[in-house]
């Protein structure tokens, strides 16, 4: 039998110690504790990788410390658009959906997709209106707005109004009074992506990614999140993955796949895969970011190539563990 096991994010960055206070990485810490210990009680309990890493997704989703779901970051244009993924590695089953801005929790109508439709990727109005069909929680796209990610959009379009700064990097230069660097790869950036992995107690994989996007995004562009063997990925022969960071790099390298691939073709172990992709592939095209990955065996990877990663995982029977920075 397999020990179960869940890992999460909350994002990566360049996310310095002297930028955040003691209180506020408390803050985050005892947050992704409380959502590592919802998700390894589903898995206790004899739960399947699916369930557990829903629950975990959708626990993100309505924090708004992350951003996704509730505390979303704002377009240029003021709007909220929501994507997220989940992919079931022992059927290799997949849904997605893009571009949302009133279902409450994004990940349970991508599990919707999956569960109850032929397609596997829905984006804005056709996602919304299968997402009312589905029966799911549909909320007024103000739920999403919280009064910091507002100032960060704010002060993003004062200071450089045609720059698309990622998660809390707005939000932490206003706390500093700091303006926004012109460059949206600029080392103090926190990218912004939730997920969960799982293995479950019969061998069986799960992966579930969400995301706001980026502050002051172009409308209607879409990041790695949502999109099948980028930002998510699992299956029951490798791996089970989620990233966070830069999503066109993530994109173009494939970069969930590719760690699954790796294992596959090559017969590489998950921490040596998971290290390849974040630490030599994804920098040579200016990739920064990370993932959390396990393997159908337990094991567990959390690279990144940035200051930090809010970070934990948690197997059945022990201690979660999180943590922010190297």
């Amino acid at each position: 039998m397999i020990q179960p096991v869940i890992a999460i994010h909350g994002g990566a960055g360049a996310m310095s110690r002297a930028a955040m206070s003691p209180e506020k990485e408390q803050e985050y810490l005892a947050a992704l504790e409380s959502i590592l210990t919802a998700g390894q009680a589903v898995l206790a309990k004899g739960g399947s990788a699916i369930d557990a890493v829903t629950e975990a997704v959708r626990l993100l989703e309505d924090c708004p410390l992350f951003n996704a779901g509730h505390g979303a970051v704002f377009t240029s244009a003021g709007t909220h658009e929501l994507d997220a993924a989940i992919m079931d590695g022992a059927t290799l089953r997949s849904g997605a959906i893009a571009n949302v801005n009133c279902v409450r929790n994004p990940v349970f109508a991508a599990r919707k997709v999956m569960e109850n439709s032929k397609h596997v990727l829905f984006v804005g109005e056709g996602a919304e209106a299968f997402a009312k069909e589905q029966g799911l929680d549909i909320v007024d796209p103000s739920y999403f707005s919280t009064e910091a990610r507002r100032e960060q959009l704010l002060r993003v379009q004062r200071e450089t109004p045609d720059a698309a700064v990622l998660d809390h990097d707005g939000q932490a230069m206003v706390a500093r009074g700091q303006p926004a660097p012109a460059d949206p790869l600029d080392a103090d950036k926190k990218f912004g992506t939730v997920g969960a992995v799982a293995v479950d107690a019969q061998g069986n994989l799960a992966a579930a990614t969400s995301t706001g996007g980026i502050t002051n995004k172009q409308v209607g562009r879409v990041g790695d999140a949502p999109l099948i063997g980028a930002g998510t990925y699992a299956s029951n022969k490798t791996c089970a993955v989620s990233t966070t960071g830069t999503g066109e790099m993530f994109i173009r390298m494939v970069a969930a796949y590719d760690v699954a691939a790796q294992m596959e073709y090559c017969g590489a172990s998950l921490e040596a895969a998971a290290d390849r992709v974040v630490m030599e592939k994804l920098p040579t095209i200016g990739g920064k970011g990370g993932l959390v990955a396990v393997d159908a065996q337990g094991n567990v990877a959390l690279p990144f190539n940035t200051e930090g990663m809010y970070r934990g995982y948690a197997r059945v029977g022990e201690k979660p563990v999180t943590a922010i920075y190297r």
